[in-house]
């Protein structure tokens, strides 16, 4: 059935994809940078981003749409500045490596900037934001990708999902991760519904004629739409702009699918960021101000009918702390995508 799910331990799952990569030419540690990535966004409970992708990345891998040995290429660089050409590789691969050039600068000036282009699908934006927390910085990232969100009051794709992510570190709290798409829903819950054959709600997208519609394929060929209408729009132009442009790159209008076109390079671009929160004042003084700040949210007199007020990244903790215990729920279409993959690569399936 396709609403059928397993669940499946999460070190199981992330050494199968890893090998699966490995196997199309992926180095062993790239590998696992790409398959901690996507079984991080299921743990998470965000699964538009999560192992739903590998089947893509594979196919795109073997047909030459994404290189799979990482080539970075500094085309600026600046103190707290950079812009990198990707040379087409592996988007999380990139973005992992970039992140950690933001954080090094970020050490030695205090805030940096980094623009990359000719990368790929980089998965769930906050993977790589949540990287400066250990070193008492506040990360930030972004990207574009292919057309999928008209603006608003239009019904023509213009924009990518453009995803923005920003993770602040806090004291004895919980660190505020905050990872959304400038649209209403990522495309990637409207793939995965279009593969279980399940409706979407109102609200999420419109047909290619501009029509209200819960069905998932009408809704893939027709526009996304950006969240809070016009506000949406506008994160979806300002990220647009800290990406294609600022990069001296593509901007999503002149981006192809990356599914239905395996073979073909996609230069997306993406930005990343690290602000070193030592070189604005004392870390703990900062901490201690963010903890006073949740827990006055937390604290906060609720609204009817509302039993908690989360913070964001809250709920997806949670669900981590839960999924490490008991598993990750994948759905029976996807596990059977991952077994194909396994019996491409002659690869024991062992999900099972």
């Amino acid at each position: 059935m396709a609403d059928e799910v397993k669940f499946i331990q999460a070190d199981i799952l992330r050494d199968y994809c890893s090998q699966l990569l490995q196997k199309v030419g992926v180095p062993e540690d790239h590998s696992r940078i790409v398959a901690d990535s996507l079984v991080e966004a299921d743990l998470t409970g965000v699964e538009s981003h999560g192992v739903t992708r590998m089947a893509v990345y594979m196919k795109r891998l073997r047909n030459g749409g994404i290189n799979p040995v990482l080539e970075l290429k500094t085309v600026m660089d600046g103190p707290g500045t950079a812009v990198v050409d990707a040379c087409h590789s592996i988007g999380q691969v990139t973005s992992y490596k970039v992140m950690e050039m933001a954080i090094e600068k970020a050490k030695k000036v205090g805030i940096s900037f980094i623009s990359v282009k000719n990368s790929d699908h980089f998965g769930a934006a906050g993977y790589f934001a949540k990287m400066a927390l250990p070193h008492n910085m506040i990360g930030f990232s972004g990207t574009n990708g292919a057309a999928r969100m008209a603006p608003w009051g239009g019904r023509e794709p213009l924009f990518g999902t453009n995803p923005f992510a920003m993770a602040i570190p806090a004291g004895k709290q919980l660190p505020i991760v905050a990872d959304m798409a400038s649209c209403v829903v990522a495309r990637g819950k409207i793939i995965l519904a279009n593969k279980k054959k399940q409706p979407i709600p109102l609200g999420w997208a419109i047909t290619k004629d501009g029509e209200d519609t819960t069905d998932a394929q009408e809704a893939l060929k027709g526009t996304l739409l950006p969240f809070g209408g016009p506000k949406g729009s506008a994160i979806a132009i300002i990220v647009e702009t800290l990406t294609g442009i600022l990069a001296g790159s593509l901007m999503s209008s002149q981006l192809v699918d990356m599914a239905s076109n395996p073979s073909t390079k996609n230069p997306v671009s993406h930005y990343f960021g690290a602000i070193d929160i030592a070189a604005f004042g004392p870390v703990e003084e900062f901490k201690e101000k963010v903890d006073q700040m949740i827990l006055s949210v937390k604290r906060c007199a609720k609204a009817k009918n509302v039993t908690e007020i989360f913070l964001p990244g809250e709920i997806e903790e949670r669900k981590k702390q839960k999924r490490l215990k008991e598993g990750i729920p994948v759905p029976r279409v996807i596990l059977d995508e991952l077994k194909r993959e396994g019996e491409a690569c002659g690869i024991p399936y062992t999900l099972e």
